[in-house]
C-alpha cells in the first residue's frame, strides 16, 4: 500500500454490503490506496457493520457515507455536483471516484443504466446482467459518455495462479499451440445446495439460464481468455469460437430423490430422515460451521446476517437459538411465489425446494483455424470442455488439462504440471503460500481484482494513463471483451435449452441486430 494523500485517493462506493462487497473493501482497504468512502445497502445492520469495518470505525457516518440504496446515493450526487460550487458546499464532502457493484445479480445492469450519467469507474460483480440484451443496454447506456474504468467481477483472471497458467501457455508456448482443454468447476456438494438449491441462485431467470451463468461464467470466461483472448500470439483481434454445444440436468435436487423415511417433511427441523441426510441444514449450519469450528462467517452469516455481533453480546448459546430459528422457517403451498423467491429458505428440504437450475453441465466449444497475417500460431483448430458439478468434495478448487502440440499441462488451485515431449520430463510450477486471508479469496483472485481496478482508476485520473491504456495493462480487458464472454454464456445454455449446436459468429450477429432493432424501436 502506498503513500497516496487522502485528499487524492480515489474515493468508492461500494453497494451491496453483503460477503462480495465485504471482500472488494476489504482487498481494496489492505492492499491498495484506494478509500471505501461511502455505501449503499438498505439493511440497517449490514450498513453500520461494513461502515464500522471500512469507513467510519468507531465514529458515527457523516452526510455522505451511507445510504439506503444505490438510487438514494445517485439523488444525493446530483444535489452535490448542483451545489458544487455554492458557499454552501461542504468541501469535506470529496467526490466519489468509483463504485463497486455488489448487489443481486437482477439489479446489476439497472444500476449501471442508471449510474452511467454520473461517469464514474465502474466495477461490476459478475455475472453483468442476467440476458443478452440486458449486456448490450450497458454498452449502449455507458456510450454517450467520456470513457471510464470498467471491470467485472471475473476473479479468475487475477490469481497468481491462473496469471502464471496464462504465462506459459500463450507467452511462453510452453507446449506449443494448443489443441484443446478439459476444464472442470467442483462446486462441492453442500456447497451447490447452499447456493443452488437453497439459496440465492436456485433459480433460473426468465430466460432459462442458472447456474451456468450465476455460478461459471467466470470459468467460461477463463477458458476465453487462455484460448482467445486479445494478445501477442493471437492478435489484437480475438479469435472467437466457431461452435457450442451444451448438455445439463437437475441430476439430484428434486422429489424423486427424497428418502422415503422423510415422508411430507418439507424443513430439516422435523424430518425423520434428517439424522441420516447429509444434507441436513442443522449439520452444515449449526454443527460443521457453528458448532465445531466456532466460525460465524460464511456460509452461516449468510442464513443470520447479524450472527457475529449475537455471539459478541450475547454468547455462542444465543447464536444457535437464532440460526435454528432461522432454519425452522418454512414456506407452504399457498405461501405467494413472490415471497418464496425473496428469500433463500437455508432450512428446507433440497428434495422439496423450488430450485431449477442444473447441477451437472457440459459446454463445449470449438475453433476453426484463423489465420492472422498469414500466421496460424495461436489461432489454429481447437476445443475446450467445460464441466460444472456439485458431487464434489472440492469446493470450487478449478482442475484440468490442457494438450498441446509439444507438450501437455495439467492443473488445479495450487501447482501447474507441465510435460513436454521433447525431454520427457515434468516440469512442476506450485504457487508460493500467501496470506490465508488473501488465498482464500478465490485463490488471491478477489485482491488482485480490486488491485487492478483500483491501479487503473488511479492511472487514468492522474493523466498517466488513457482508459484504453489502463483497461489493456491493468484490468486485462474492456466491456466488450466481458460482454463478449456473456454471449457465450447465453450461446450455451440457448444450446442447452434447444438440444443443438449453435454457430457462434451468428448467434452474435443475431443479437447484435435485435439490440439494434429494439434501440431503433
Amino acid at each position: 500500500m502506498g503513500s497516496v494523500a487522502l485528499s487524492t485517493a480515489p474515493r468508492f462506493l461500494v453497494i451491496g454490503a453483503g460477503s462480495r462487497g465485504h471482500a472488494y473493501a476489504r482487498a481494496v482497504t489492505a492492499s491498495t490506496d484506494g478509500l471505501i468512502a461511502a455505501v449503499a445497502e438498505p439493511e440497517a445492520f449490514k450498513v453500520q457493520e461494513f461502515g464500522r469495518a471500512y469507513i467510519w470505525r468507531d465514529g458515527q457516518p457523516r452526510d455522505g457515507q451511507a445510504f439506503s440504496d444505490w438510487q438514494d446515493f445517485i439523488d444525493w450526487e446530483l444535489q452535490r455536483r448542483a451545489g458544487a460550487g455554492t458557499v454552501e458546499h461542504n468541501a469535506s464532502q470529496l467526490p466519489i471516484t468509483g463504485v463497486f457493484i455488489c448487489t443481486l445479480d437482477e439489479t446489476h445492469a439497472p444500476i449501471i443504466r442508471a449510474l452511467a450519467p454520473l461517469n464514474l469507474h465502474i466495477m461490476c460483480e459478475k455475472p453483468l446482467a442476467l440476458s443478452m440484451s440486458d449486456c448490450l443496454s450497458i454498452s449502449s447506456a455507458l456510450a454517450p459518455y467520456p470513457p471510464k474504468v470498467f471491470s467485472i467481477g471475473h476473479v479468475l483472471r487475477y490469481s497468481p495462479h491462473n496469471i502464471l497458467l496464462r504465462d506459459l501457455l500463450v507467452n511462453q508456448q510452453a507446449i506449443g499451440e494448443i489443441v484443446s482443454i478439459e476444464h472442470t468447476e467442483p462446486i462441492g456438494w453442500w456447497h451447490f445446495s447452499h447456493s443452488y438449491v437453497r439459496g440465492n441462485w436456485r433459480r433460473a431467470t426468465r430466460g432459462g439460464v442458472g447456474s451456468l451463468l450465476t455460478k461459471s461464467c467466470h470459468d467460461i470466461d477463463f477458458l476465453l481468455w487462455l484460448l482467445c483472448s486479445p494478445s501477442e500470439l493471437i492478435g489484437d483481434s480475438p479469435h472467437l469460437p466457431s461452435t457450442i454445444t451444451s448438455s445439463g440436468n437437475i441430476s439430484h435436487f428434486r422429489r424423486a430423490r427424497k428418502p422415503k423415511k422423510a415422508g411430507l417433511a418439507t424443513n430439516c427441523a422435523d424430518c425423520a430422515a434428517e439424522p441420516d441426510c447429509i444434507y441436513s441444514a442443522k449439520k452444515v449450519y449449526r454443527d460443521r460451521f457453528l458448532r465445531q469450528a466456532k466460525d460465524t462467517g460464511w456460509p452461516v452469516k449468510i442464513v443470520v446476517p447479524e450472527i457475529e455481533d449475537i455471539v459478541k453480546h450475547a454468547g455462542w448459546d444465543r447464536a444457535e437459538d437464532s440460526l435454528m430459528n432461522k432454519l425452522k422457517e418454512d414456506y407452504t403451498a399457498d405461501t405467494p411465489d413472490e415471497v418464496k423467491a425473496s428469500r433463500g429458505w437455508y432450512g428446507r428440504c433440497v428434495y422439496e425446494s423450488d430450485n431449477n437450475v442444473v447441477d451437472d453441465q457440459l459446454v463445449t466449444m470449438t475453433w476453426e483455424e484463423d489465420a492472422l497475417n498469414n500466421e496460424t500460431l495461436g489461432r489454429g483448430p481447437k476445443q475446450a470442455l467445460f464441466h460444472m458439478t456439485y458431487p464434489t468434495q472440492a469446493q470450487c478448487d478449478r482442475r484440468g488439462r490442457i494438450y498441446g502440440s509439444n507438450g501437455e499441462i495439467s492443473y488445479d488451485s495450487k501447482t501447474i504440471s507441465v510435460y513436454t515431449f521433447h525431454d520427457q520430463q515434468t516440469k512442476v510450477h506450485t504457487i508460493p503460500k500467501q496470506n490465508p486471508e488473501i488465498e482464500k479469496s478465490h485463490g488471491g483472485g478477489d485482491w488482485g481484482l480490486a488491485g487492478a481496478f483500483v491501479r487503473a482508476v488511479q492511472a487514468v485520473d492522474d493523466g498517466s494513463m488513457s482508459v484504453v491504456e489502463a483497461q489493456r495493462e491493468y484490468v486485462g480487458c474492456d466491456l466488450e471483451e466481458c460482454i463478449r464472454s456473456h454471449a457465450v454464456v447465453f450461446a450455451a445454455e440457448d444450446a442447452r435449452l434447444l438440444k443443438n449446436v449453435v454457430d457462434y459468429r451468428d448467434w452474435w450477429a443475431r443479437a447484435e441486430a435485435s439490440m439494434k432493432a429494439s434501440l431503433a424501436g
